[in-house]
């Protein structure tokens, strides 16, 4: 265990589980056992999980489930939905039922810009720079044009390349701050295919600049990269009723809800602690659509967190009005979504989920995703200035309480009629389970 391990790579799968298996666990035979267990019996199928990343042991599941009746702009989704945490999907699942009963979701995409950028270092005069770098712009896109002639025949490409000074950041340091289309696809690889050859004929061109010739190098590249702040790559989802009708949703009167609902965005907005946990439920929603569907969550997860920040202040993501007598929610959130590439066409499940939603395009992915996440952040923000979070979540982690306990099937079933009338906790199930086994 203290020694570390040449050629890992190398070894087979069987051999990479036997190494770490007497390596790192207590029961070696138990933990082959069990990784092996998580083996797809489809030889293929499995060789296709194996190769999604590297010194794969196994398949690690998480539950995929379904959120049904969204109505999202006039049209009706099911949402696959792909998340381990408990209450998620059933909250989901009754805002959208509450919601399809007054209008449904609206949702339009706001813009679907991303941005790579090359970062260098160049220490001559900032006037020559400018010049330098408006006389190759038509260079960049002639180099580019092997890597952009299919994205420019769907309608997507290169759309800006400017130079940005960051010299009073960092002493010498530039960059190209720059714009893409990408259509259905997030696009990762492509932009950061162009990125890199942006930088190189940014270094060629600048050999061959006359007014650089004293520079030794001209410019220094640091590296090429896209950005996963998308804050131009922008949904808008949001619902709005009457104030009236609110009241069957809470069993207060539609106004004190309406009134409360406001309030807790407001305090999102004006307290850090608060609006990360409030957002972190918008993401339960956002996240699980997104896995599902064979997208970057942790990209989109970065990206959102740093627009919620925009302001200079972590702000809540969602908002909340009542204007003569209506009722409105809504959220603009950046996400960078694709529907081809990456593992969208490779996942069986992947496509599955797809399907399921009708085979959606990215801006309609993005207004699915963003519908999902301001349901969740409805019903979580609902239960808060209501019941409360924990009655509905600890029904919902029920379950998980009784497969610890090692509860038989029909011990689940006693169970769970007794707490259809009782406050869920982990020691109140403990003791409700003892007594059961204690009437035996």
């Amino acid at each position: 265990m203290d020694q570390p391990v040449e050629g890992f790579s190398k070894l087979s799968k069987e051999e990479k589980i036997d190494w770490i298996a007497h390596r790192y666990t207590a029961n070696p035979e138990a933990t082959v056992a069990l990784l092996e267990q998580y083996w797809n019996s489809d030889k293929q199928l499995q060789q296709l999980h194996d190769e999604f990343i590297e010194n794969t042991l196994t398949n690690f599941y998480l539950p995929l489930g379904v959120a049904p009746n969204f109505r999202i702009n006039g049209k009706l989704y099911a949402i696959p939905m792909a998340i381990e945490e408990s209450s998620v999907v059933a909250a989901a699942s009754k805002a959208a039922k509450f919601w399809l009963e007054r209008g449904g979701f609206r949702a339009e995409v706001l813009g679907t810009e991303k941005i790579g950028q090359v970062h260098f270092l160049y220490f001559g005069d900032p006037g020559q720079l400018i010049e330098f770098v408006e006389g190759i712009q038509p260079v960049f896109r002639a180099d580019a044009q092997g890597l952009t002639a299919n994205m420019e025949k769907r309608g997507g490409g290169i759309r800006s390349i400017e130079l940005r000074d960051k010299t009073t950041d960092i002493k010498g340091y530039y960059q190209l701050h720059c714009a893409f289309e990408t259509l259905d696809a997030m696009g990762a690889n492509f932009i950061n295919s162009c990125l890199e050859q942006f930088a190189a004929t940014l270094v060629r061109e600048a050999g061959k600049f006359a007014p650089f010739a004293e520079l030794d190098p001209p410019i220094e590249v640091l590296m090429s990269i896209l950005s996963n702040y998308v804050p131009n790559c922008l949904v808008r989802a949001e619902v709005s009723c009457p104030v009236a009708d609110l009241e069957a949703e809470s069993g207060i009167s539609g106004a004190d809800f309406a009134r409360k609902m406001v309030q807790a965005v407001a305090v999102a907005n004006s307290e850090p602690y608060r609006a990360v946990t409030h957002n972190k439920g918008i993401m339960n929603g956002v996240d699980a659509v997104v896995l599902a569907t064979g997208n970057d969550f942790r990209a989109i997860e970065a990206g959102v967190h740093a627009y919620a920040s925009r302001s200079g202040r972590y702000r809540s993501l969602s908002q909340a009005e009542v204007s003569d007598g209506i009722f409105r929610f809504w959220m603009d959130i950046p996400l960078a979504l694709g529907t081809v590439g990456g593992l969208t066409g490779l996942h069986p499940l992947v496509r599955v989920a797809h399907e399921i939603l009708q085979k959606p395009s990215a801006p309609e992915l993005m207004q699915i995703v963003a519908v999902a996440g301001l349901a969740q952040n409805f019903a979580a923000l609902r239960s808060l200035v209501t019941v409360g979070i924990q009655r509905g979540h600890m029904k919902m982690h029920l379950l998980n309480i009784l497969n610890q306990l090692s509860a038989t099937r029909q011990e689940k079933e006693t169970l769970i009629d007794h707490f259809k009338t009782h406050t869920v906790t982990h020691n109140a199930v403990v003791k409700a389970l003892e007594a059961n086994r204690a009437l035996k």
